[in-house]
């Protein structure tokens, strides 16, 4: 992340709010700008009401210049690309050394050839800080499935998602001390997205920062093609929101955005990324445990049919 003294304060009502002010050490943001204490459900109303008719930059900015250790977390949809554009131009204005937010990218090593190579090219035009996160004790779609099992998300999609997604995103927080994240959820996405606001915090206390929750889908494009911020080519295909190769689909027309994802599942409607973290985590745990217990079960019960056929032989031989 871009250094304390790189990040500049914004003028948005809420710094002033004393409610906001923190008691964390000054280096944590730059000087004339304060961080903000952990939140609570007051203090997220009054953050919200005093960014509801801020722009994503305002929002953006705010975030910046409030929210110690603040990564973005993207997949590279065309919400995640502007919000990295309208970074970069914050940071062009603020005249700081490198892009202000570092990025973490989930590689669930199922991602379109495409995704990835748009990762490589947003990485090299920004000259941003990006950290890698694959699913655990694996770096290859083969060791993947030799270990977990082949289409896992077909045969056991919760834990899928856990383990190419919400695992490695944990571990990405936790490794890299993250306490504040930017992400491309947006309303008009609908289902569990339908009342998003700037600001959220999740289970674990993380911050969520949502900057264009209020943009639809052609504001979006729109932007993109005004910035000229590339993007996934399979978008020109027809694709509007891409995610694992073997769950997305192009929409048919009158389909949601967001329509394509998870194909043939019709009761799925966010990724894992943005679950309950804790309960993804126990329902996870549980279900190893059962599978160790029928493991140990299955050998007991053959040794047992081992020492049966070993007493039958004996007794042949006598």
């Amino acid at each position: 992340m871009a250094s304390a003294s790189s990040i500049a304060s914004t003028s948005t009502s809420v710094a002033s709010s004393p409610s906001l002010r923190a008691s964390s050490p000054a280096s944590s943001v730059s000087a004339g700008s304060e961080a903000i204490a952990p939140f609570d459900v007051s203090t997220i109303d009054v953050v919200n009401a005093s960014l509801s008719a801020a722009t994503p930059q305002e929002i953006l900015a705010w975030a910046i210049g409030h929210l110690p250790n603040l990564w973005q977390t993207t997949a590279f949809g065309l919400t995640g690309l502007a919000a990295t554009d309208m970074i970069a131009k914050i940071t062009k204005r603020q005249k700081a050394s490198q892009h202000l937010v570092p990025m973490i990218f989930i590689d669930t090593l199922y991602h379109f050839e495409e995704t990835l190579a748009l990762a490589d090219k947003i990485e090299r035009k920004y000259k941003l800080q990006m950290s890698v996160f694959r699913p655990p004790g694996v770096e290859t779609t083969a060791e993947f499935e030799e270990k977990y099992g082949q289409e896992l998300w077909k045969t056991d999609e919760d834990t899928y998602d856990y383990l190419v997604k919400v695992e490695p995103a944990r571990r990405a927080y936790e490794e890299l001390d993250v306490k504040a994240v930017i992400t491309g959820r947006r309303r008009s996405q609908g289902a569990d997205r339908a009342t998003l606001q700037p600001l959220e915090v999740d289970s674990t206390g993380l911050i969520k920062v949502n900057p264009l929750c209020r943009w639809g889908f052609s504001e979006v494009k729109d932007y993109i093609d005004m910035a000229g911020v590339p993007y996934n080519p399979l978008l020109d295909q027809g694709y509007k929101s891409v995610g694992d190769w073997h769950s997305t689909k192009i929409p048919v027309d009158g389909e949601g955005e967001r329509a394509g994802r998870w194909s043939g599942n019709t009761q799925k409607t966010e990724c894992g990324l943005h679950k309950d973290y804790f309960k993804m985590k126990k329902a996870y745990e549980k279900k190893r445990r059962e599978a160790e217990l029928a493991s140990q079960d299955k050998a007991r019960g053959e040794d047992v049919l081992g020492e049966t056929s070993v007493q039958m032989d004996l007794l042949a031989l006598n």
